[in-house]
C-alpha cells in the first residue's frame, strides 16, 4: 500500500536529511561543525532579522510581545554560543590512560524536533545550533501558528549556509500545512526526537519507538519567606512574570508568601505593578469562560489582559499583572495550574514549612519536576527544598524565567527546554543542551587488573551485619 501523501513528503525530507548528514559527518571536522552552528546562530541574531522574526512570531501566533522576543532570540542564542564555544564534538574528545578508554564523538543522525508556538524562532534555533554543532541534520515540525516564523528562520539559515558552502538539507522542516500525521511520521523515522510543547506531543514522542528527549509541563511556584529582600523579590517576580507576556514555561504561576511579611511584600509587589486581587471567582469565570483558557487573555499585553478580564477600572493604573489570592489547589481549582498569562495565583502560608507544603501540593497537581523559586537569605532553606520538593531546579533569589533556562549570572546551560526527570515523566533532568545531541564510541584497551579482595569490599558491612 502506498504511503499517504503527507507521509511520503516527510519520508522524502528525512531521506534528504539523512543523505546530507552522512556527507556532513564523512567530511566533517570540528571547524566545519562550529562554522555551521555559527551560521545558524547569526541567522537569528543579526538585528534586522531578529526583529523581523520577533514581529512575525507575534503577528502569526498572537502570543507575547516583540521587544521581549527580540531579547529572548538574542540572549538565548548568544548564551548557547558561549556554552558550546569550547565543546569538543568531533573526533577523539577524551583519552584516559588510567582506564584505557578513548572516547570518540559521534552524531545521532537525523534529529526530529517538535517546537511550540510560544517560541517559534528561539526554540528551533536552539535545537538547530545544537544539532549542527554535534554533526547532525535536523527536521523541524512547528506548531501550525509557528510555521511562518520557522519558514523565515530556515530561509535565513540557508542564506548563511550559502556563504559557507553548506548543504541546505541539513536543516529542513515538515512542509505546511502541518498535521498530527506528519508529525507522527517524523517521530517514527528520525534517529532522535526532541519535543518541546504540548504534553500530548511529549507522550507521542515517548511511545513512537524512537529515542526521545521530551520535556515536562511548567507550573512554576515561588516562595517568598520572611528573610528575603522583599523589594528585590517583588521586582524580580514582576520582571519574570511579565516577560514576553508569560509565554515561558518558566514564568511564575503561583506565589506563596509567608504570613509574617505578607502585607509588606504585597505593598512592594503593588509598587512594581502586581495588583492584589481577592475576587477569585470573577477571575476564574473570565479566564476559563467555557472550561478552556480565554484566548483573549493568553500571552497578551497588560491592557488587553485587563480588558478581557473586565478589570481595567478595578486595579491601579500601573498594573502589569494580577496576583489573585486563593487557597484552592487541584483540578477543581484551575488557578493553581499553568495560565500562560499575566495572572498568578497567590497563596498565604503560615510559615516556611507551610509554604513548602503548599508548593508540594501545587506540584503534585501540575508541574512536578520543572522548577521552583525561593526568595530567601537562608541557604539551608534552598537545600531543604532541593531535598524534599519533586523538582529538578531550585532557583534562588533570581527572576525565574530568566534564570531557569540559563543566564549569564548563573551556571545553568542556556536552553528553552527543561527536562523534568521522572517526576515530570521525562528521560532527562537537565536543561536540554548540546551534550544531548551527541553520542560516543568507546575504544577500550586492556589495562593492569584491578581486582579487589572480597574482604576489602565487605569488611565494613561484616562489622555491622556479620558474615
Amino acid at each position: 500500500m502506498n504511503a499517504p501523501d503527507g507521509n511520503a513528503q516527510v519520508d522524502a525530507i528525512v531521506a534528504r536529511a539523512r543523505a546530507a548528514q552522512k556527507a556532513y559527518e564523512a567530511n566533517g571536522s570540528q571547524a566545519r561543525y562550529d562554522r555551521a552552528a555559527s551560521a545558524a546562530a547569526w541567522a537569528i541574531m543579526e538585528p534586522a532579522r531578529n526583529r523581523h522574526l520577533a514581529e512575525l512570531a507575534v503577528e502569526t501566533t498572537g502570543l507575547g510581545n516583540v521587544d521581549d522576543k527580540i531579547i529572548k532570540n538574542h540572549r538565548k542564542t548568544l548564551g548557547l554560543m558561549r556554552d558550546i564555544a569550547q565543546a569538543r564534538t568531533y573526533g577523539v574528545i577524551a583519552e584516559d590512560d588510567e582506564t584505557g578508554i578513548t572516547r570518540i564523538a559521534r552524531p545521532m543522525g537525523v534529529i526530529g524536533a517538535v517546537v511550540p508556538s510560544t517560541n517559534p524562532a528561539a526554540t528551533p534555533a536552539n535545537n538547530i545550533i545544537n544539532a549542527l554543532k554535534c554533526g547532525n541534520a535536523i527536521v523541524l515540525s512547528p506548531s501550525p501558528k509557528g510555521v511562518p516564523a520557522c519558514e523565515v528562520l530556515l530561509g535565513y539559515i540557508h542564506a548563511e549556509f550559502d556563504k559557507i558552502g553548506e548543504d541546505h538539507d541539513l536543516v529542513q522542516m515538515v512542509p505546511a500545512p502541518g498535521s498530527k500525521d506528519k508529525t507522527q511520521r517524523l517521530l517514527e523515522i528520525s534517529d532522535l526526537i526532541v519535543v518541546t510543547g504540548s504534553q500530548n506531543n511529549v507522550r507521542r514522542a515517548y511511545t513512537s519507538g524512537t529515542p526521545a528527549l521530551a520535556v515536562g509541563a511548567g507550573n512554576v511556584t515561588v516562595i517568598v519567606d520572611e528573610t528575603s529582600d522583599l523589594r528585590a523579590a517583588a521586582e524580580k517576580i514582576t520582571a519574570s512574570k511579565t516577560f514576553d507576556n508569560a509565554t515561558s514555561c518558566s514564568s511564575e504561576n503561583a506565589i506563596v508568601v509567608v504570613d509574617a511579611i505578607f502585607d509588606t511584600f504585597m505593598a512592594e509587589l503593588a509598587r512594581t505593578g502586581g495588583a492584589h486581587v481577592t475576587d477569585e471567582a470573577k477571575i476564574v469565570a473570565r479566564l476559563w469562560p467555557d472550561g478552556h483558557l480565554n484566548r483573549a487573555v493568553i500571552a497578551q499585553d497588560a491592557d488587553k489582559m485587563l480588558a478581557a478580564l473586565d478589570m481595567t477600572g478595578e486595579v491601579p493604573g500601573n498594573t502589569r499583572f494580577l496576583a489573585v489570592e486563593t487557597t484552592g489547589i487541584g483540578p477543581d481549582h484551575p488557578l493553581s495550574g499553568e495560565k500562560l498569562s499575566r495572572v498568578a495565583a497567590l497563596y498565604r502560608a503560615r510559615d516556611f514549612e507551610d509554604a513548602v507544603a503548599i508548593t508540594a501540593r501545587i506540584l503534585a497537581y501540575q508541574g512536578a519536576g520543572h522548577s521552583v523559586g525561593l526568595h530567601s537569605s537562608d541557604e539551608a532553606r534552598a537545600i531543604a527544598l532541593g531535598q524534599t520538593i519533586p523538582t529538578c531546579r531550585v532557583i534562588v533569589n533570581q527572576a525565574h524565567c530568566f534564570a531557569t533556562g540559563g543566564a549569564f549570572n548563573n551556571g545553568m546551560p542556556f536552553s528553552l527546554s527543561m527536562g523534568c526527570g521522572s517526576w515530570g515523566g521525562n528521560s532527562i533532568d537537565d536543561n536540554l543542551h548540546w551534550r544531548h545531541f551527541m553520542q560516543t564510541t568507546k575504544v577500550i584497551r586492556e589495562i593492569p587488573p584491578r581486582e579487589p579482595k572480597v574482604e576489602d569490599i565487605f569488611a565494613a558491612y561484616w562489622e555491622v551485619a556479620g558474615k
